[in-house]
Formats: C-alpha cells, structure tokens, sequence
C-alpha cells in the first residue's frame, strides 16, 4: 500500500509539472515566452530570391544597416561625381573666408569683421571652424580641398542620422533612401560649402547622445551647433521639452547651464574686449534676410518678403504650431 501511495504522488507530482510547464509555453506572457520572441533570428537573405531580398532590406528592420550600408556606398560615389562633374557655385565662401581672416589678423570687434556680402552674423563657433578651412584650403583658395572636406562631414552627418533611425524599431528601412534624394541637400553641402552643414552636424550629433542618454554630451553638442549658426534656436522648444520631461526641473537647469557655459567659454576672446558688439551681431535678431537668396518664398513681392508683418505672422504661425506640440503631443 506504500509502495502504491509513493507511485501515486509520484505521478500526480509529474502531471502538475507537466501541465505547469504547458501552461507557461502557452502563454504569452510569460518570461519565456517574451525571450524566445526578442531573440527570433531574421530570415537570411539570399540573392536567388531577388524579390524577397528587396522586400526584406526595404521593410524589415532588422536589415535596416544593410541598406545603410549600400546608401553609404552609393552616397561616396554620388558625391565624388558631383565633385568632378558640377561646376562649383560661389555664394558665401568668399565672405566667409574674409570675415575670418580679420580674426585672424587679431581683430575681435565683431563690427569690424566684415566680408563681401555685410557683418559677421555667425556666433563664435563658426570663426573658429571657418579659420580651420581658412588654412586647410590656402585661404580659401582651393575650393576643391574644402569640397573634400564637406563631402566628409555629409557622410559623417549621414551616418549619424542612420544611427538615429535605427534607434527607431517602427522605422522601416525604406525611410533612408528618401534622406538620400534631396538634391538642393547635396548641392549644399559639396557645391555652396554653407556653414548649415556644419551646425546640423553638431544638432545630429546631439539628438543620438538624447537617444543613448548622455545628457551633459547631448547639451554640450546642442551648444556647439548653436555656436556655429543662430537658427539652432529653432530646435530648442522641443530640445528643452524633452529634456524638462526626461531630467526634471534640477536636471533642466543643469543642462541649461552647460548650454550657457559652452556658449560664454567660445565667444570670451569677443566678449572680454567688445562684449556688446559680439551681442549685436552674433545674435541679431532683427536681421533680414535677403530677398534674392530665397527659395521657397519667391512667389511672394519682394516689398511684401521684407515687410514686418509678414515676419511677425511667420513668428506668431510658429509659435501657436509648437504650443499645439506641447499640448496635443509632447506631453502624452
């Protein structure tokens, strides 16, 4: 009769695990369950299915850097093309080039440095990387070396802002090759040498150190691509939003203060000797923008461009559209 109860239990012990472990493997939402899931491996891709290799690098996330890699590569050769086959187009290099060249001569008046197009308008972080291209291209004599250079910094920006979909598991692949098509984007970067690239790639740089959580990096790149043109500012309400929302107000305060600091710390050679001028310029908000350099506002008059209500319309537009972010979006 023992030996029989010892049998009994023993089987009853088997059939609770048994139905134990077939629950767990049937539910989803077990531990286990949520493992194997997360770790599925991607289907390999194979050349001899052409159709499911391009459907999968086009829409399945998993392969989203296998398709950055070919867009990076076919990036290189565009660029080199453009470089070799494009006529350059002068717009702002040459002023660029003379306005850091007084710096350079040792003036730090900000009313004095001067180019052909007007002022210096530029904060101090673009006298510092234009004074760099100044010697790196002969002062600015040898436009191909700095179209080499700008080259560079659009594969670099665009690596950064692979990086910064991939962060993105809803994002499918496909999204990358639209960053690639933009043609006024190329003609920016290695035909006009603008210094947009340059502070975009600061802003991009800055945007993936949010994603990976380094704060005080993040800031720190922010103000450096503040430092290098004034129309950054244009990303701040979010920038700030999402750093109240991740860091609290102390937290807020801290990164506030390390955007400051950078921005004292840059413009000090200015500052110590001609504080209000480098104010006035670097930072001038009531700057007009010429009517012959714009492009999306042409089918306007020029006297209706350049009036003041059309500025404080465009302002009050932008203000509303991002008091509706932070209501309807930004705070879910």
């Amino acid at each position: 009769m023992a030996v029989n109860r010892r049998v009994q239990q023993s089987e009853s012990t088997s059939a609770r695990k048994s139905s134990e472990l077939s629950r767990q493997e049937a539910s989803p939402s077990t531990n286990h369950y949520r493992f194997t899931e997360r770790q599925q491996p991607s289907a390999p891709l194979s050349i001899f299915r052409p159709v499911e290799l391009v459907s999968e690098l086009l829409t399945n996330h998993a392969h989203i850097w296998k398709l950055a890699g070919l867009l990076f590569l076919a990036e290189i050769m565009l660029n080199i093309v453009i470089i070799k086959k494009i006529p350059y187009t002068e717009i702002d290099w040459v002023a660029y080039m003379q306005e850091v060249s007084g710096y350079l001569k040792g003036e730090t008046d900000y009313m004095k440095l001067r180019g052909d197009t007007g002022p210096l308008v530029y904060p101090a972080g673009f006298v510092y990387i234009y004074s760099a291209l100044y010697y790196l291209t002969n002062m600015g004599k040898d436009i191909s070396r700095g179209q080499w250079f700008f080259m560079s910094l659009y594969l670099l920006t665009l690596g950064i802002v692979f990086a910064i979909y991939s962060k993105d598991k809803k994002t499918p692949p496909y999204v990358l090759i639209l960053v690639c098509l933009s043609r006024r984007l190329h003609s920016i970067y290695v035909l006009r040498l603008f210094n947009d690239p340059v502070a975009m790639f600061f802003l991009y740089a800055a945007i993936l150190a949010f994603l990976y959580r380094r704060w005080a990096l993040s800031s720190t790149l922010f103000s450096l691509a503040l430092s290098v043109k004034m129309n950054i500012l244009l990303f701040f309400p979010a920038f700030g939003f999402l750093i109240w929302q991740t860091q609290g107000i102390v937290g807020t305060i801290i990164q506030l203060f390390i955007i400051f600091l950078v921005q004292v710390l840059l413009s000090l050679p200015f500052t110590l000797h001609h504080p209000e001028s480098y104010l006035r310029k670097a930072f001038e908000f009531s700057r007009v923008f010429e009517y012959r350099w714009t492009v999306n506002w042409k089918f306007l008059a020029e006297r209706t461009f350049l009036s003041k209500e059309l500025a404080q319309t465009l302002l009050a537009g932008h203000l509303v559209v991002l008091f509706a972010f932070v209501i309807l979006r930004w705070s879910r």
